[in-house]
């Protein structure tokens, strides 16, 4: 397989722009350094398709890897065939390397390797010319091989091994098992059972059955889950007689040889006692891998969306965990996200301290100037909601204080920050719930440079991402945060070590060490500076330069996107229209549309750039230091309790999406329960797939269609 050539069929590419692309990832460049800063080269291949490109190159590398090793597994057994040669070069994926690789396999003791250890192969071979007519009887011929001392005591006895040499044979054919594959995929039905006499989350499949290649991923994945946790028995079920029919055909040559009817019996053996439950195996594996892989892929949307939320910049923020028996716990994070202090109230069971705890939070308040309360959506969150909406409301009588909200913010990883080293180091006085609060108040200042602390896993926008491969999910997830965090760039004086471990060519300990040298050398003062950290060499200046923000550098593109490789390309296109290094800080409105005058491509080429390059450097410079989430929503702040005895259906309201589904999604809508909007019910329009309407953050509006307090159900629609 030429796997260039591949890569370009598959992802509808010039040969040329993937070898291209390939080269660089082989040159140990990563995935945000490339989509941002090699757009020529790759032909503006954006972050996701580079991402998938890189994981099927490693894929079909590991396939043409495994090809050779079959091929010379079975070359040293001098088996080897032209035949062989050529399945191997045409075969496509793993399952059937292996299935070509299943004969010359060395094997455990089977009935028919005994059958061969016999001497009844040659009775097989006879069985399996098939002849019109033979000089004996095939009883006559099958004596001839009685033998007692190998344990072939009857012609029976020869018969019934040679048929076992048969279906071994047939059952190691990989063309065979490749047709019983697709066979059992088009006509089979997952079946699942009740396996214990209790209720439980699985009714729904307690008697359940769906075609294999109209089954959606979310059902099997929800099926293995009932299978694992022993509520369901699970079985692939197709009618026998599509399979047997088809091996009929291919194996059985001459309807008149006498051997018909012996060959039909291994047939029909070799496909139930082999090869049907090995299919079964490898089609709910199959189904378990692509339910998997479209799971991660919708997890890594919901993830993307969630950690680009708009940050609620330049406010105060009182953190606010709920709980009963041991308190409330604050914590007051200035707008920089550093923490000035921390307190503890009562205001629930079993103490409830209303008034105590009233006057602790209004003084926080109006001594630090809080200008929002994020309170965690966890336990005792209704009643510490109702707390803080009455706090708001009794300062509010004093005009200068009528501006103040709360927000609630999902508590989702908030308490496994809190008990990781990472939250010990950074507190290591604080307890647990003292960090969760700092967590709470500063995942609303910046969802990003907060959650990239918490493994994606816990942050609680997925679904059955327990039961999935996690080597692979963490490897998606991982690429989902390192793009976010390289698109946002971060302030390398600020940021900690978990968010510049993300930076394209930092790993965890170069973060560490950047952090160190912080502490003892001050703030970085330009760039450049970054290499006399240790482990950081050319390659990885290279690699992470242009995602580092350096403020108050005295070189102002230090605080852009611009890569240094393209200062002077940069500087070289500010003295062409006239712009000084001033003029650059306020943001050069009218550079775009100078530069279309003059002529991009020409200006590009005087300037030795390429063109998207050029128009990077423009976007950079018309907003220096921007945050591409600034564009986006800002979360709904709010001074108001509503519960959901309160929802009436047909009420109109607006949520903020908090996960995306297969077959929905959930909506908060400010009641304590999120709401459902089910994929019907998103456009009047058929939508495939949820995620083609919502993300997770967007601001929607939607119309209650009912509302169950019994089992805390509530369901929206958005056609409105």
């Amino acid at each position: 397989m030429n796997i260039i050539n591949e890569l370009a069929k598959e992802f509808n590419l010039k040969v040329s722009q993937v070898e291209a692309t390939v080269g660089l990832i082989d040159d140990g460049n990563t995935i945000p350094f490339i989509a941002r800063y090699r757009k020529e080269v790759t032909g503006s291949l954006d972050d996701t398709v580079l991402r998938d490109l890189d994981e099927r190159l490693k894929y079909l590398r590991s396939l043409e890897q495994r090809k050779e090793e079959v091929r010379a597994l079975i070359d040293g057994q001098g088996k080897l065939t032209p035949e062989i040669e050529a399945a191997l070069a045409n075969a496509k994926i793993l399952t059937e390397i292996e299935d070509i690789y299943r004969p010359f396999k060395p094997k455990r003791k089977t009935r028919a390797s005994v059958a061969r250890e016999r001497g009844l192969e040659p009775l097989a071979t006879l069985l399996m010319e098939q002849r019109k007519s033979y000089d004996k009887s095939i009883e006559e011929i099958a004596a001839e091989y009685v033998d007692e001392e190998k344990g072939v005591a009857t012609a029976e006895d020869a018969i019934n091994g040679a048929k076992d040499i048969i279906a071994e044979d047939i059952s190691d054919n990989a063309e065979y098992r490749k047709a019983i594959r697709a066979l059992t995929h088009d006509n089979g039905t997952i079946v699942s059972k009740q396996a214990k006499d209790e209720d439980s989350v699985y009714s729904s499949y307690y008697d359940y059955k769906e075609s294999i290649k109209k089954i959606p991923g979310h059902r099997v994945l929800a099926i293995n889950r009932g299978e694992k946790e022993e509520f369901l028995k699970v079985t692939v079920e197709i009618d026998s007689e599509i399979i047997l029919n088809y091996l009929f055909s291919q194996v059985i040559t001459e309807t008149k040889s006498p051997a018909k009817d012996y060959i039909a019996s291994a047939i029909v053996d070799s496909y139930d006692r082999l090869i049907a439950p090995s299919v079964e195996r490898e089609i709910r594996a199959a189904l378990f891998d692509d339910a998997s892989e479209g799971a991660i892929k919708l997890f890594s949307d919901n993830l993307k969306h969630l950690l680009m939320q708009a940050p609620l910049k330049g406010k105060t923020v009182l953190g606010y965990d709920p709980g009963y028996r041991t308190g409330c716990k604050l914590a007051v994070v200035d707008k920089t996200g550093k923490v000035i202090t921390t307190a503890v109230i009562y205001p629930t069971k079993p103490k409830e301290d209303i008034e105590g705890s009233a006057k602790i939070v209004s003084s926080l308040i109006k001594k630090y100037g809080v200008d929002v309360v994020a309170i965690g959506n966890g336990t005792a969150s209704k009643e510490s909601e109702i707390f803080i909406a009455g706090v708001l409301k009794d300062l509010a009588k004093d005009e200068k204080y009528s501006d103040k909200k709360y927000i609630m913010v999902s508590e989702a990883g908030a308490s496994v920050y809190s008990a990781s080293k990472l939250g010990a180091e950074e507190f290591p006085d604080f307890d647990v719930t003292q960090r969760s609060a700092v967590s709470i108040a500063r995942r609303l200042q910046d969802p990003l440079a907060e959650l990239v602390k918490i493994d994606p896993k816990s942050i609680g926008v997925g679904q059955y991402q327990h039961d999935m491969k996690q080597a692979r999910l963490d490897e998606a997830l991982g690429g989902v945060v390192e793009d976010c965090v390289n698109s946002v760039g971060v302030d390398i004086n600020t940021a900690s070590y978990s968010l510049l471990s993300y930076i394209s060519g930092i790993n965890l300990a170069s973060a560490k060490n950047i952090v160190k040298y912080r502490e003892e050398n001050g703030e970085f003062t330009k760039r450049d500076q970054i290499k006399k950290v240790p482990k950081i060499g050319d390659k990885a200046y290279e690699q992470c330069a242009g995602f580092l923000r350096v403020p108050d550098s005295d070189e102002i593109l230090d605080n852009t996107g611009v890569h240094p490789e393209s200062y002077d390309a940069a500087k070289a296109l500010l003295e062409k229209f006239g712009y000084s290094a001033e003029d650059v800080g306020t943001g050069l409105k009218d550079i775009r549309s100078k530069t279309a005058k003059y002529g991009t491509k020409k200006l590009a080429e005087e300037l030795s750039v390429g063109e998207p390059t050029l128009l990077d450097i423009i976007g950079e410079l018309e907003k220096p230091g921007r945050d591409v989430r600034d564009s986006l929503p800002q979360p709904i702040l709010r001074d108001d309790v509503l519960g959901m005895e309160d929802l009436k259906e047909g009420m109109v309201m607006t949520g903020t999406v908090r996960n995306v589904i297969d077959f929905g999604a959930f909506v908060d809508i400010g009641v304590h329960q999120d709401g459902l909007v089910h994929v019907s019910e998103m456009s009047d329009k058929f939508v495939k797939h949820p995620s083609e309407v919502v993300s997770v953050g967007d601001i929607i509006t939607v119309k209650i269609k009912s509302v169950d307090l019994n089992k805390k159900r509530i369901g929206l629609t958005m056609k409105i």
